[in-house]
């Protein structure tokens, strides 16, 4: 008898369990957002390769240019490690107090930067007809590059920075900044070559 009153108060309690509510007016949670995908189809065609193996990257922006982008101070060459040991040129400008990098990639194409493990947002573009990726890395806004895809299997990175400004340059016109140089790098070397 005693079984019998337990199975009749549990199943009594379970009877009186609120079932989850549903209603008509409850609308179901929005779809994740979807992030545009970009594959190496979707570049515009390179007008010509334009190959970096034997250009100084310290001598692609001209004297004149570097003015005019204030970047005053001396180039200074050295191999950048992240990119494959990529011959690079920083210059940095005294009075804007941005410092532009030039890096010459041999080791991948500008490809590489719409993976999905490259974990950044870009936007694709051209400068001078050639594919360019415009690249911000979450969290981080103080910098940003542009990425020239210039041959097969090569491109040319271009970096934006603040060099310390005592007021923090705002990432859109670091971007600004980071075309510039782009656009000037590419006029010089499709003149030089």
């Amino acid at each position: 008898m005693r079984t019998t009153a337990l199975l009749i108060v549990a199943v009594t309690l379970a009877g009186c369990t609120a079932a989850p509510e549903t209603s008509s007016l409850t609308t179901p949670p929005p779809p994740p957002p979807t992030t545009p995908s970009v594959s190496r189809m979707d570049f515009p065609p390179r007008p010509r390769a334009l190959p970096l193996d034997d250009v100084d990257p310290c001598a692609v922006l001209t004297a004149d240019q570097r003015t005019s982008l204030s970047l005053d101070n001396p180039p200074s060459a050295y191999l950048e490690p992240s990119f494959g040991n990529a011959k690079a040129c920083t210059i940095r400008g005294t009075r804007s107090g941005n410092v532009a990098r030039l890096a010459l990639v041999l080791v991948s194409g500008a490809d590489v930067w719409l993976s999905e493990n490259a974990q950044v947002d870009y936007t694709v573009s051209t400068i001078e007809g050639f594919p360019a990726i415009t690249v911000r890395t979450p969290d981080v806004h103080d910098v940003c590059n542009v990425e020239i895809d210039v041959a097969e299997g090569q491109f040319l990175d271009v970096m934006f920075r603040d060099g310390g400004n005592s007021t923090a340059v705002q990432q859109d016109h670091l971007c600004l900044g980071a075309q510039r140089v782009a656009e000037a790098a590419m006029a010089s070397l499709l003149q030089k070559r």
